[in-house]
């Protein structure tokens, strides 16, 4: 048994989050949780709100809230949708809270310390319009390396490069569109970064050869660009506040950290969180702090999210000179777009995972997502390809074999697992082709290959299906009563199996299939290939039941509705 950290992308606390959210961090994330914990393992997921900076401090005033009330509703609201969507968090935090404070200041402290941050006096951009300094991402401007018109002051989102506001051409404020833009001296605390390029250069050639091309690659053009010393201190309200003790100018001025400082050690934050919840059988540590080999540390995040994951954060963790866990794989994703546009509240376009969980139920979302994740390139959602993969591999292939097998069985041989023959070369074929599609899972789910994962799975339902159509109990129990109770008691193993090896991505619908069977719940472990092989684990006389319709098929008039309501042309 292996102990596993798993962390996925804050979700920034300014509103609901749209699927490409979700599929590029947190679900994959619980996919993999899931998977690891049925096999076994000592499994720790962690996640939070990031709830510092200024997008909160302008929600909260939209709102006419004061900015801790603002975050404390939308961090409830945040994660109602996830337990809506089954994500399976161990513990779900949030960077406001003091444990992040604390271990954020002190870590400023020990950089401080071993002469890794800098005071110095900067210009920075001030607009007479707002009335305040702007931070960089209320900057925006024209990028002066791909000219994407919307890049703002911290980094491209089109091409990834880091920026500073002043590198912007036509540089305008973000909250007000004003162009009278001024340039005002200020102080703010700078991480030297370049003082550390030659330690993080060595920490990541260690480990890029076994992270994905798109986490290697951006962490390797971030430093081939060379790192700059940064401005990790924002003239805000709302933030983790710069330490009194260390810096009392910086704090009487009531500078805070920036949000890119402290919300990657929310990951520390939040565990120290989950640990407080209970003291005594908790040690947050055993997780963190000298684990080097002992713990196997992996996150999640879309493309955006991985400069700051496998150089600025590991950058700091290297220079408080303290044995701070860092991360072993960075699981990264491309984007998900909608008809190959962007998700847009503002223009009504694309789903959001509140109004996803308001149509279906969250098994559909589930399993189309991780079946089409953003691993390789950019992928689209369209509601014709949600529809056809819903129907053809949901309904049609896992749903409606559950459904025939058992109403079938209870028709013909009533309500417990039919005994009827030995297994005979069909079965023994079929034992065969489980075992290897269920290794060929096994392997892509311990590479993090998800698209592939989801494939062998669909594979291990179509066998199911092609076993049925091949012995045809319905025609079998003409003839042959005993050779149709194999057929049915074999084609229930299967069930039970499938029960067992989706949950990962159906948590409900598993959970459903497997209570079919009046089994105690030490039947629902994990089999492997070998075991799975025998398909003898229900054995005759254990009554079952005919459980509801696990998956309703989308018709042309869902589709169409679904179009009208959240727009379906291409971009």
């Amino acid at each position: 048994m292996a102990r596993h950290l798993i962390t996925s992308a804050l979700p920034y606390i300014n509103g609901i989050k749209h699927l490409g959210n979700m599929v590029g961090s947190m679900l994959p994330a619980d996919v993999y949780s899931r998977y690891l914990r049925q096999r076994g393992h000592d499994v720790l997921y962690i996640c939070a709100t990031d709830e510092h900076g200024t997008p909160a401090e302008l929600a909260a005033k939209e709102r006419g809230l004061p900015v801790d009330e603002f975050c404390a509703q939308a961090h409830d609201a945040q994660k109602a949708v996830y337990d809506g969507f089954a994500l399976a968090f161990d513990y779900f935090g949030r960077s406001s809270s003091a444990e992040n404070r604390d271990i954020t200041q002190h870590f400023a402290r020990r950089l401080n310390e071993n002469g890794f941050i800098e005071e110095r006096a900067i210009r920075q951009v001030y607009s007479p319009a707002d009335g305040r300094f702007l931070p960089d991402r209320y900057v925006e401007g024209t990028c002066p390396h791909c000219g994407y018109d919307k890049a703002r002051g911290d980094q491209c989102e089109n091409c990834t490069r880091v920026l500073d506001p002043t590198d912007l051409i036509d540089p305008r404020s973000a909250i007000s569109g004003s162009t009278d833009l001024e340039v005002r001296e200020t102080k703010h605390l700078f991480l030297l970064q370049s003082k550390l390029q030659h330690e993080v250069e060595e920490w990541v050639a260690r480990h890029e050869d076994d992270w994905p091309q798109l986490a290697a690659s951006i962490a390797r053009k971030w430093l081939n660009e060379g790192l700059h010393d940064r401005a990790i201190t924002r003239d805000l309200d709302w933030g983790v506040p710069v330490p009194a003790d260390t810096w009392p100018e910086l704090a009487a001025e009531g500078k805070v950290f920036y949000v890119w400082f402290d919300a990657p050690i929310e990951y520390i934050g939040a565990t120290k969180e989950w640990a407080d919840q209970d003291p005594d059988h908790r040690d947050w540590k055993s997780w963190w702090y000298d684990v080097d080999t002992a713990v196997r540390y992996t996150e999640f995040m879309a493309k955006d999210n991985v400069p700051f994951h496998t150089v600025m954060f590991p950058a700091t963790e290297l220079g408080v000179r303290e044995p701070w866990k860092k991360v072993d794989y960075v699981k990264a994703f491309n984007w998900l777009t909608y008809y190959g546009g962007k998700f847009s509240t503002s223009q009504k376009r694309g789903v959001f995972t509140d109004q996803a969980l308001e149509i279906l139920p969250a098994d559909y979302w589930r399993y189309f997502l991780i079946a089409n994740a953003p691993e390789s390139d950019d992928s689209s959602f369209t509601w014709e390809h949600f529809t056809a993969t819903v129907n053809k591999d949901l309904a049609d292939t896992l749903g409606n074999f559950v459904n025939r097998v058992l109403s079938f069985s209870k028709k013909r041989f009533g309500e417990e697992v039919p005994a009827g023959g030995e297994p005979g070369e069909a079965e023994a074929g079929l034992g065969e082709e489980i075992a290897r599609l269920l290794a060929e899972y096994e392997g892509h789910m311990e590479a993090l290959q998800f698209r592939k994962a989801a494939a062998s799975l669909r594979a291990l339902w179509s066998a199911g299906n092609s076993y049925l159509e091949e012995k045809a109990p319905w025609l079998e129990i003409k003839t042959d009563q005993e050779a149709a109770a194999l057929t049915l008691r074999t084609a229930m193993n299967l069930i039970h199996l499938y029960a067992v090896v989706s949950e990962p991505f159906i948590p409900a619908s598993a959970k459903t299939m497997r209570e079919a069977f009046a089994l105690p719940d030490d039947t629902a472990t994990w089999s492997t290939p070998d075991e799975a092989r025998s398909l003898t684990k229900l054995a005759p006389g254990i009554p079952f039941t005919v459980p509801p319709v696990l998956f309703a098929k989308l018709t042309d008039d869902d589709l169409e509705t679904y179009k009208e309501r959240f727009g379906g042309e291409a971009a």
